[in-house]
Parts: structure tokens; C-alpha cells; sequence
């Protein structure tokens, strides 16, 4: 009984080892055992970790170091154009209805780019047998991809009006509940190309409507004048645009938009399903390579001024390199290129079309737009392009841009 105050006191003060220690007994035991401390190997290790603690010096909170986390991007960080489009409008730079017309619109481009990859498989292929305003014939593809462009937008709820390359003339959509904004777009622009699988695209631009605007042409083809108003309100310079983009349909299905701050592109993801931000603040490049993309299969028919300008570019320089002539024969592909890699582009009015043959209001408005927001430039040849106002729906004009200096060097060409 002389041993066991010893006992408790190296249990109590954890100073025994295996081995040299005796074992509690009795009360003692019990009581250990209900606080799960009594074991020598235990002891001896707690022991070994409180005379480790005692001998490190502990600093306050306030003198230690304090490391920010360094948030890293992985494989799986990805910006969607849904998570897009939703951060812009918390920055305030769209609101929420506007995001909702976008959205429609790339679903639009995802069902488009299906029909686009399966045309040869699903017979959409060739001709559809008619015409549009314009006295085109119409593919089988441009009639149905106008249709997908038009049910996304009534759909959505958002949308006011709808003027397309293949309409005779601009829609009212009764079922916008709130919102009014006008949408024009060319559903396949480069449609010519599907037969031999060549890429092809969609364009779009978005201007706000006027709220008094607001009728439905309904089956009557005359324009009463409510309705001529709305074409009126159509025909707005593309100064005046809040969006436009495009989506080519090309090796990848890559959807570009602009909402006013730089240009931004997405890739469409199969694996989800979703377009994946993939191009930030896109500019023309400054040190661009001497690329121009003209139809010279029309060279003949072209102004003599236009010709000295092309055969400019052929002349060798001080290091016997000419420019490289690079043309698809579909403005969103044409655009793409010369946006991602510098040059010039070029449609220029000829003998058989005065006035070019580009529209101006969903075409050449849309990517001037876009050029601009590049870092480009984008003219006429004598105006910019964004400073024309329509005078009809379907009114063409002709069309250069790509880098600032190029576009002025052909614009003092045509002066």
C-alpha cells in the first residue's frame, strides 16, 4: 500500500514508461479506465508530446504571418456562356431580359450546328425550290435554319421584333411578355458551302425597340402603319447596337459576342453540352500578317480604283514578300480570320451589283460592331459603317475591314 501514492502520482504527472512502471490498481484502475488515459504505452507518448509542446515557443496570433490563398485554375474551371452572361448582367452591363435574347440565340446556334453536321446524312442538302426577297434561291438548310432562329426568339418572350435575311419583311412576335428588343440576323450565312461541307455561320445583332412599337402582322402581307413603323424602328444605325455576335460552324462550333465591352469567344463543349469561354478581350493583332480576302473572281467588274488597290498588294516589298489572298466565300469565316490573325477584308460594289451585295443591317452592321470592339476598323470606303442608317431592311453596301492601318490604306485608295 506504501507504492500506490507513487503510482498515482506518475499516472497523474504521465513520468512513467513500460516496463518501470507498476501498474494501477483497485479504484485507481477503474477510474483510468473510465477516462481511457490508463495504458503505458499511451501514457509514455502523451508524456513525450507534452515535454515536446513545452519546449516550443509559441508566438502570438498576431505575430504570425498570415498567407493569402492563391486561388489555381484547373481542367475543370471553366466559364460557361450561361455563368457569362450572368456575371455581366451583375456588373451591370446587361440586364436580365437581354440575357435571356442571348441565350436563345446560342441554343438556336447549338441546334443549327446539328442540323449543319447531319445535313449530308439527313438530306438537307441542295435547293428548297424557292426564292427569298432578294431573288436568291434558297438551300434547304437556310429555310429551316431561319425557322430554329425565329422559335427561339418568340419563345423567349423577350423579343419584340425579328427582321431576317430570309423574311420579306420584319416580324412583330405577340408573344413577347416584357422586353422589346429587335433582333436581326442572317440564320446560315455561306449556305452555298453546305453541299461541300464548307463552314458556315449565323449572325445576329440586337438594338432596343420602341415600346409604342408593338403590333402583329399577323397573315395580312400589307403593311398598315403601325407596321411601317416597326420597319421604321428596324432600321437603326449600328451605332445604336447593345449586342451582336456570330456562331460559325466550322471544325469547332465557336459562338463570338459582344455586349459593349471587347470581344468574347466561346467553343461549344460536347462533353456538356455548353459554350465554354475560350477567347478573353479578343484584338486585332498589331503586327498582322499580309493576308486580304477579296473575291477576285469579280475583278473585272470592279471600280479601277479598287483594282490598284488589289494589285498594290501584290507588289513585292524591300524583302520580296507580297500579300497572301485568303477568301472562304462566307462572311463569318472570312471574319474570324482576319479578327484572330490581322489583314484586310473586302466585298466592293462592281458593274452587276451598285450597291455591293452584303446587307447592311444584319450583316455588315453586326460585324463592324464587332471589329470595332476588336480594336479594327470597318468602312464602306468612305463612311463607317456603323454611322449608316438604313433606309431599308434589306439594303446592301459595300464592306472592307480588318486591321485599323489596312482599312485606311484601302479607304485613301477609294477617296
Amino acid at each position: 500500500m506504501a507504492t500506490a501514492p507513487a503510482v498515482h502520482h506518475q499516472v497523474r504527472s504521465c513520468s512513467w514508461s513500460t516496463g518501470n512502471a507498476a501498474e494501477p490498481k483497485g479504484a485507481e484502475l477503474a477510474g483510468l479506465r473510465s477516462r481511457q488515459i490508463w495504458s503505458p504505452s499511451r501514457v509514455s507518448r502523451v508524456g513525450r508530446v507534452r515535454v515536446a509542446r513545452a519546449a516550443v515557443k509559441v508566438d502570438s496570433p498576431s505575430s504570425l504571418p498570415i498567407k493569402k490563398r492563391q486561388i489555381k485554375r484547373n481542367q475543370y474551371d471553366i466559364t460557361t456562356l450561361t455563368t457569362w452572361l450572368l456575371q455581366q448582367e451583375q456588373e451591370g452591363a446587361i440586364d436580365g431580359e437581354l440575357a435571356i435574347v442571348l441565350s436563345s440565340i446560342s441554343l438556336a446556334c447549338k441546334q443549327i450546328a446539328s442540323l449543319v453536321q447531319r445535313a449530308g446524312i439527313t438530306n438537307l442538302t441542295g435547293l428548297q425550290g424557292v426564292e427569298n426577297i432578294q431573288g436568291e434561291e434558297q438551300k434547304k438548310l437556310d429555310v429551316i435554319s431561319n425557322e430554329v432562329f425565329s422559335n427561339c426568339l418568340h419563345a423567349n418572350g423577350r423579343t419584340g421584333i425579328i427582321a431576317s435575311e430570309e423574311e420579306d419583311v420584319p416580324v412583330a412576335v405577340e408573344e413577347s411578355y416584357s422586353g422589346n428588343y429587335i433582333v436581326v440576323f442572317d440564320p446560315l450565312d455561306g449556305s452555298a458551302n453546305i453541299d461541300a461541307a464548307v463552314s458556315t455561320g449565323s449572325i445576329f445583332g440586337i438594338y432596343a425597340g420602341n415600346e409604342e412599337c408593338l403590333t402583329n402582322l399577323g397573315d395580312d402581307p400589307t403593311l398598315d402603319e403601325a407596321a411601317q413603323n416597326c420597319v421604321v424602328d428596324v432600321c437603326q444605325p449600328g451605332s445604336n447596337l447593345l449586342a451582336a455576335g456570330y456562331c460559325m460552324y466550322s471544325s469547332s462550333v465557336v459562338f463570338v459576342l459582344s455586349v459593349g465591352d471587347g470581344v468574347y469567344g466561346f467553343t461549344l463543349d460536347p462533353h456538356y453540352g455548353e459554350f465554354v469561354l475560350t477567347h478573353e478581350k479578343i484584338q486585332v493583332p498589331k503586327n498582322t500578317k499580309k493576308l486580304y480576302s477579296f473575291n477576285e473572281g469579280r475583278y473585272e467588274l470592279w471600280d479601277e480604283k479598287v483594282k490598284k488597290y488589289v494589285n498594290s498588294l501584290k507588289v513585292p516589298d524591300e524583302d520580296g514578300e507580297t500579300y497572301s489572298c485568303r477568301y472562304i466565300g462566307c462572311l463569318v469565316v472570312d471574319f474570324h480570320r482576319t479578327m484572330l490573325y490581322g489583314g484586310i477584308y473586302g466585298y466592293p460594289r462592281d458593274a452587276n451589283s451598285p450597291n455591293s451585295k452584303l446587307r447592311l443591317l444584319y450583316e455588315c452592321a453586326p460585324m463592324s460592331y464587332l471589329i470595332e470592339q476588336a480594336g479594327g476598323k470597318s468602312s464602306d470606303g468612305q463612311r463607317r459603317i456603323l454611322d449608316i442608317r438604313p433606309e431599308e431592311v434589306h439594303q446592301r453596301c459595300p464592306l472592307y475591314f480588318g486591321s485599323p492601318e489596312e482599312v485606311d490604306n484601302v479607304v485613301s485608295f477609294l477617296a
